[in-house]
């Protein structure tokens, strides 16, 4: 790590903030130790990510697919096995989770036509950053203004998980 982590229960001055990460996240990851070194950004880190994950209108599949998808594509390794578990929870089968990580990703992905639209959204976000207006148009043709939002706001956030993950080497 390009950052030492705070190791928890160290700073008395951390321990509510410590003890909400706890209370969302059931521990106090590697990310979240070098996180503490700044505690405005790791309170505002676990508030965004927490209402990413847990208060999302995304279906848990298509949610988690688009993470995995971000992991692949900016390298970050880390990312990509801490969620995984989630994605098989969420119903998304191994030969789906492997294909995520062929880019591009393969014509025959065992992927529906709603979680194909949303990795090629996570595609496109992730390298190029612009959007044309018939993929979005495609993407948001079946969801409504919450979810198609909340997609964005996913791979988005993903995209800034991933990059200080790979930037800081945490989980190297």
């Amino acid at each position: 790590m390009r950052i030492p982590p705070v190791t928890p229960g160290t700073r008395a001055d951390l321990a509510d903030l410590e003890a909400r990460i706890l209370a969302e996240r059931g521990r106090v990851s590697p990310l979240y130790q070098v996180l503490l070194n700044s505690p405005p950004m790791a309170h505002g880190w676990e508030q965004l990510l927490s209402a990413v994950r847990k208060r999302n209108s995304l279906t848990a599949d298509v949610r988690e697919l688009v993470i995995l998808r971000v992991a692949v594509l900016n390298g970050a390794t880390y990312e990509f096995d801490a969620h995984v578990p989630h994605a098989q929870a969420a119903g998304v089968s191994p030969e789906a989770i492997e294909a995520l990580r062929k880019v591009p990703l393969a014509a025959d992905a065992p992927l529906t036509p709603a979680q194909r639209l949303a990795i090629d959204l996570a595609d496109r976000m992730t390298r190029s950053i612009t959007v044309e207006r018939e993929l979005f148009d495609r993407v948001s043709a079946n969801l409504d203004t919450q979810q198609m939002l909340d997609l964005v706001v996913t791979i988005a956030a993903y995209n800034m998980v991933s990059r200080l993950l790979v930037t800081l080497e945490i989980g190297h």
